[in-house]
């Protein structure tokens, strides 16, 4: 990595999971793709993730991967920002896939690959650690902990303590939506040999806030070892991206300050998470998560039209109505 994007990602920021712009027709909506870079970078995030679930995985499928990381790589090197953006890019399927992916992210100038486990129940974990370990002989690792809602699989704490280990893994991305399996990620952290080696990125967009806000201690061998979220690599954050740059901020000034949480905090906690579940559609298992979020983006001027690769991917009955009453509910919010 360059030397100016481990400390960024090490202190922790802000990560848009990137969405996919598209025409009626299935083809990329390029001004608008590149308009949402433009707009990731100007609401102030500190990278972007490309490829990746929030930019739907059937992009594969479609042969519109190469144009999307191609896109933001371009957005990124021509924009005027002198700060350093983390790319992160989505490595994905069988180990000679996922190599071709790295090495395609590798082309456009890509500095982590975030390597999905989803879509291969076929292999023992064993073997996903042996992918991950052939991953990152190509590309520094990210991993991702998804939950099995929207295609990821259940995975143990030893399989996180040993993948803890691959020597080129620099970060996590946790995000299974549930409280036990992310304890488990963080506890195999750090009972690891390089747990001040990894850094961990919430991706629960059902409790955000107090993901940045807690810290985790666990007893390891006698010694209290502390462990926290240095930042988010989020779907969540792909829409109002400025109003998350500006509470993750106040996140990290009030743990520098190491003084109470303030009680808005803790409401924005609740807030954050009643819009996310409008959204997120986890009333109907999640099928609409794709499409809330274009619809946000729809309603900001970032997305002409609400479409996704997957005729299964739309709007669930009454998430439209949830939308709307979010949107009044917060839209006039300054976080």
């Amino acid at each position: 990595m360059e030397g100016n994007i481990k400390p960024l990602l090490t202190a922790g920021t802000v990560i848009p999971a990137h969405p996919l712009a598209l025409t009626p027709e299935l083809a990329i909506d390029e001004p608008y793709q590149r308009k949402l870079t433009r707009y990731y970078l100007e609401a102030g995030a500190g990278g972007v993730a490309v490829g990746v679930h929030t930019t739907q995985f059937e992009i594969r499928e479609h042969q519109l991967l190469e144009p999307a990381l191609r896109m933001a790589a371009e957005e990124i090197e021509h924009s005027d920002t002198d700060r350093p953006i983390i790319k992160v890019a989505g490595i994905s399927g069988p180990v000679e896939q996922a190599l071709r992916e790295a090495d395609l992210a590798l082309k456009y100038g890509y500095h982590l690959g975030l390597v999905s486990n989803g879509g291969l129940d076929q292999l023992s974990e064993l073997e996903l650690l042996k992918r991950s370990e052939k991953i990152g002989e190509r590309i520094p690792v990210f991993g991702f902990y998804l939950q099995p809602a929207v295609g990821g699989r259940l995975l143990s704490y030893d399989f996180w303590k040993d993948f803890a280990e691959i020597p080129n893994v620099h970060a996590i991305k946790v995000a299974p939506f549930d409280r036990y399996l992310t304890l488990d990620v963080v506890r195999a952290v750090c009972h690891s040999s390089r747990r001040d080696d990894i850094a961990l990125y919430t991706g629960n967009d059902d409790h955000i806030v107090l993901d940045l806000l807690t810290s985790y201690r666990f007893d390891v061998d006698g010694e209290i070892v502390e462990k926290d979220f240095a930042g988010g690599l989020l779907g969540h954050w792909a829409f109002w991206t400025e109003r998350a740059v500006s509470y993750f901020e106040q996140t990290k000034k009030i743990k520098r300050e190491e003084g109470p949480i303030p009680v808005e905090m803790l409401q924005l906690s609740n807030e954050v998470t009643d819009l996310n579940a409008a959204i997120f559609d986890p009333n109907h298992q999640f099928r609409g998560c794709l499409s809330g979020i274009h619809e946000m983006l729809r309603r900001q001027g970032l997305m002409r039209y609400n479409v996704c690769l997957s005729p299964e991917e739309k709007l669930s009955p009454g998430q439209l109505e949830e939308i709307e009453r979010v949107w009044k509910a917060y839209g006039k919010r300054k976080y």
